[in-house]
């Protein structure tokens, strides 16, 4: 029951959390600069989070076939590969230095 009850609380934290922006500005336009900067924000968290996984922490935990994979499929992306053949690409260079390491 209490479990519920925290899901429902943490919903309706979140409703008014999201409501809050609109009620805020009302009909005013954020300026362009900040619209920039917020767009650019999810990339940046998103970055950051799969920097802390692969680093472990304290960075005891770095795994360098892992590093290699996401880098190979950052690269794909950045050449403009589709996602799939990206991840692909990151799962085969991982595969491919875990088998030359064992």
């Amino acid at each position: 029951m209490i479990l519920w009850l925290s899901v429902l609380a943490v919903t309706a934290a979140n409703w008014v959390m999201k409501a809050g922006g609109p009620l805020a500005l009302g009909q005013r336009r954020l300026p362009p600069r900040a619209v920039q900067v917020i767009s650019l924000m999810a990339a940046a968290l998103l970055a950051g989070l799969i920097v802390i996984n692969l680093g472990g922490s304290g960075w005891g935990g770095l795994n360098g076939p892992q590093v290699l994979g996401v880098g190979t499929a950052g690269l794909a992306r950045a050449l403009k590969a589709p996602m799939l053949l990206a991840v692909g690409c990151g799962m085969a260079a991982t595969a491919l230095l875990r088998y030359l390491l064992t």
